[in-house]
């Protein structure tokens, strides 16, 4: 039996095809706005340490509709909810490029704000996956549907360099109207997704409160390493092309390494997996922490290039071993019926951390400069290990 066969055979393989095309699509409109947003918030703003602003908006929206997207899937379905989810996309991608071309910093804050709920959906992506997975597949179907952020790596910086000056020969307004774009083909591909909808029981009972759910070491660790993962991952990225601007590099330079960034992010998808099942999920949530470690160092060594490659190129395994490691520690945490709360407040923690250091990261390099922004991720990191040795020791100890 082929590939194509056995996913057209096995519904819950084909959903996680399909999701990781999708996975795709939204990750090349993100990896594009991670390449322009800092420097279209520049370009438009009177006071440049407000560049980011608009970038970090979208992120704090995310985080205040996370729970609202999670729960209205689990009344409405996921499909039908990442359809609207799109479609929030691509008026965003309409007013970022109209606010651009009339030069109105305020819209363009208000376009990423709509692009936080547009996240707010496609990131339950990898949870939709690990619903209609069986146990012994769920890390690799959590994996692999994050792999198709790859299609981002390549096609996102090089769309964002093709586009940048296509519209009224406003820079970077052809960028937002090429994410419009791929919201709309996204919409297509998601009808073809078949999800149960949710049972009577799900909509009905919700289990055990968040509070109590929250009291468990697992949970601790599992929305620490999200939360400090992608909130690192996000200070360090979004600072990343205007340190390279501070020391004169090209656009296209920081375009490429970007680019090297969002491939270490999701080429290690098609085998996180298997080593999550092979050396323990523990153990590469450390192993993530380490090489955020290894990023920092490079970063302090030196601003060539290289160096700002290297390091976000570690920056990205780092993430995709804590992301993948906690989301899949996350769903040994809830039953059935509780799902939809605890998978809004994981998101809703993970958001809010990354809300706080995107709206920082340009205050941040503007006051203290990129060497202290370097140094102020460690601690956070260190707390990151410290969990996992604790929550390691417990279990060998056979309390957790």
């Amino acid at each position: 039996m082929n590939v194509a066969t056995s996913y057209a055979a096995d519904p819950s393989r084909r959903n996680i095809l399909l999701l990781a095309i999708c996975q795709g699509l939204a990750m090349t409109g993100t990896s594009m706005l991670v390449t322009v947003a800092a420097l279209a918030g520049q370009m438009l703003a009177e006071d440049k340490r407000l560049a980011t602003l608009p970038y970090a908006l979208q992120f704090v929206v995310t985080m205040l509709a996370t729970v609202p997207a999670a729960l209205l899937m689990a009344r409405i379905g996921r499909r039908a909810g990442f359809i609207l989810g799109q479609l929030v996309g691509m008026t965003m991608a309409a007013l970022g490029c109209y606010a651009i071309i009339s030069g109105s910093f305020l819209l363009f804050c208000v376009s990423s704000g709509l692009f936080g709920i547009h996240n707010a959906f496609w990131q339950q992506y990898r949870f939709a996956a690990a619903d209609t997975a069986s146990d012994a597949f769920k890390s690799r179907a959590i994996s692999l549907v994050l792999s198709g952020g790859i299609v981002a790596a390549v096609i996102g910086p090089e769309l964002a360099k093709l586009t940048r000056n296509a519209v009224a020969l406003e820079m970077f307004s052809g960028s937002y109207a090429a994410i419009a774009v791929v919201c709309f083909v996204t919409i297509g591909i998601l009808s073809f997704i078949r999800i149960p909808r949710p049972t009577a029981l799900e909509r009905r009972e919700t289990g055990r409160s968040l509070i109590d759910i929250a009291r468990q070491p697992i949970f601790i660790v599992a929305v620490m390493s999200a939360m400090m993962g992608y909130g690192i991952m996000n200070l360090i990225m979004t600072s990343t092309p205007l340190a390279m601007a501070a020391n004169h590099h090209p656009f296209n330079d920081s375009a490429f390494v970007i680019q090297w960034h969002i491939l270490g992010m999701f080429v290690p998808s098609f085998f996180t997996g298997h080593l999550i099942r092979h050396f323990g999920v523990l153990n590469i949530i450390g192993t993530g922490a380490v090489l955020i470690f290894g990023c920092i160092g490079l970063n302090l060594s030196g601003v060539d290039v290289w160096n700002f490659w290297s390091a976000l190129l570690f920056l990205g395994i780092g993430w995709n071993f804590m992301f993948i490691g906690g989301t899949t520690l996350l769903t040994d945490t809830y039953r059935s019926e509780e799902k939809a709360k605890v998978q809004a407040l994981n998101d809703f923690l993970v958001f809010g951390t990354v809300a706080a250091t995107a709206l920082s990261s340009g205050i941040m390099l503007q006051t203290v400069g990129w060497r202290v922004v370097n140094l102020g991720v460690l601690p956070a990191i260190g707390v990151v290990l410290a969990a996992v040795l604790w929550l390691a020791f417990r279990r060998r100890s056979g309390v957790a």
